[in-house]
C-alpha cells in the first residue's frame, strides 16, 4: 500500500563495489512523501542521505548498483522505467540542488546559458526560446540578472552559486525538490538568507521537498517530519514537533542530547564509539554497538521500521 500520495521509497538497497570490499551504503530504506510536505533527513555523515537522494534521481553509477527495493513517485516505480522516461521527469517533475553548487555548475559554460538549458529541458523548448525566463529565474533569487547571466561559476561566490542552483531547481516548478546540504558550505548569515529564500519559494511553487541536512536546528524549523538515518537505515520517522520533544530510538536521543542549547547547563553526552565500515557492517541492529540499552535480539535481527504511535515509527526492537 502506497504511504505517500507523491513519493514512496520501500525496501531499497544500494551497494557500491570497491576494491576493500562490497560496501552495503542502503540497507532497505523506507521513506514517504506526501504532495507539498517538507521531509528533513537527518543523520552522521556516511549514513546514506545523499545516496537516497541519488538513487531517487536515478544518478547511482558504477561502481555503484542499486540492488533491491521500489521508489515510487506519482503512479510510476523510478527503478522499472526506461532512462528515457526518466530523462523527462528528472529535471521537470523532481528537480534536486546538490551539496557543492559550484562543482555542480559547469564550469565552461555561463550561469545565463545553463539556467536556460534547465528551462528549456523542463518545458520541451529550445535554449533561445528559454532565454527570456532566465531573468525571471535569476531575479527570483535576488540576483542581479544583467550581471549574473554572463558569468562563469568560477566567478559566483558561494552563496551567488547557491542561488543559481536554486533558481534551476524551481524556475521548473517541479513536484519534488531534493535539497542536498543547501547551506554547508556557507557561512552563518549567507544560511540564514538561502533558508528564508528556499522557504519563500517552494511555499509559492507548491513543490514538496526532501531536505537532507546534518544541522537538526534547520531540519526542526524548515520540515513538518523528520526521518533519522544511521548506517544506512531509517530508524526514526516523526513529525518535528514530536521527534524533538518525544524521540524513541536510542540514536534520536544521542543526536538531540549532543546539542549545544544556549543557557542549558547540563553537560553535552556524545555517542559512544563511531560509525561502522559498511564493508562489514555489525550484524542485526547497525546501531548496537554504540547503544546503551542493547539486548540479545539487537545482535542477531535487524527491527522493522513499526509505527508505535500515530505518524511516529521507530526500528527499535524495545518498542516491537
Amino acid at each position: 500500500m502506497r504511504r505517500g500520495s507523491l513519493l514512496d521509497i520501500s525496501g531499497l538497497r544500494v551497494i557500491f563495489h570497491t576494491y576493500r570490499g562490497t560496501i552495503k551504503a542502503l540497507n532497505g530504506v523506507e521513506l514517504w512523501l506526501n504532495e507539498e510536505e517538507r521531509l528533513g533527513v537527518v543523520g552522521e555523515t556516511g549514513c546514506g542521505k545523499s545516496v537516497t537522494a541519488l538513487s531517487v534521481m536515478r544518478l547511482i553509477e558504477q561502481p555503484g548498483e542499486i540492488t533491491e527495493g521500489s521508489i515510487w513517485f506519482n503512479d510510476k516505480d523510478l527503478l522499472k522505467i526506461s532512462e528515457e522516461e526518466m530523462d523527462r521527469i528528472r529535471g521537470k517533475h523532481i528537480s534536486m540542488i546538490f551539496q557543492e553548487p559550484i562543482a555542480a555548475l559547469n564550469p565552461v559554460f555561463k550561469v545565463g546559458f545553463q539556467v536556460a538549458e534547465a528551462i528549456a529541458h523542463s518545458q520541451g523548448v529550445t535554449i533561445k526560446d528559454a532565454y527570456p525566463q532566465v531573468r525571471e529565474a535569476l531575479e527570483m533569487v535576488g540576483l542581479d540578472w544583467q550581471r549574473t547571466i554572463d558569468l562563469y561559476a568560477h566567478e559566483l561566490s558561494g552563496g551567488m552559486a547557491q542561488r543559481v542552483m536554486i533558481a534551476m531547481a524551481l524556475a521548473v516548478k517541479p513536484k519534488l525538490l531534493i535539497a542536498d546540504e543547501p547551506t554547508s558550505a556557507l557561512d552563518v548569515t549567507i544560511q540564514a538568507q538561502i533558508l528564508e529564500l528556499l522557504d519563500k519559494l517552494v511555499t509559492v511553487s507548491q513543490s514538496a521537498v526532501v531536505l537532507i541536512t546534518h544541522d537538526l536546528g534547520i531540519a526542526s524549523e524548515f520540515c513538518d517530519r523528520v526521518a533519522v538515518m544511521y548506517a544506512g537505515n531509517v530508524v526514526e520517522i516523526a513529525t518535528s514537533e514530536e521527534i524533538f520533544s518525544q524521540p524513541l530510538h536510542p540514536y534520536t536521543k544521542g543526536l538531540i542530547d549532543s546539542i549545544p542549547v544556549v543557557g542549558r547547563s547540563k553537560e553535552l553526552v556524545g555517542i559512544p564509539g563511531v560509525v561502522p565500515d559498511l564493508v562489514d557492517p555489525p550484524s542485526g541492529c547497525r546501531f548496537h554497538p554504540r547503544c546503551k540499552k542493547v539486548f540479545d535480539k539487537c545482535h542477531a535481527e535487524l527491527p522493522s521500521l513499526s509505527q508505535v504511535k500515530p505518524n511516529h515509527y521507530v526500528a527499535c526492537h524495545l518498542y516491537q
